[in-house]
């Protein structure tokens, strides 16, 4: 079961898929190019704890992560 992890000002949210499911990987697909199309950075993290930025969707990945667009002032 791979897992979508959404950071944002109120926590995280997160959205669970099967590769096995016929429709889930393209609804991931669709997530992954909304969130990062707002702006939010895509990380996949592996089974050791290393997290690394990657651009396009990889329904491999058991873990993504989504951090928004830091703004400073």
């Amino acid at each position: 079961m791979a897992t979508h992890i959404v950071m944002d000002h109120s926590g995280d949210s997160r959205h669970h898929f099967s590769n096995t499911d016929a429709r889930a990987p393209a609804d991931a697909e669709r997530r992954f190019l909304e969130l990062t199309g707002k702006g939010f950075t895509a990380a996949a993290r592996t089974a050791e704890g290393d997290v690394s930025r990657i651009s396009r969707f990889d329904p491999t990945v058991e873990e993504t992560l989504f951090f928004p667009r830091l703004v400073g002032g």
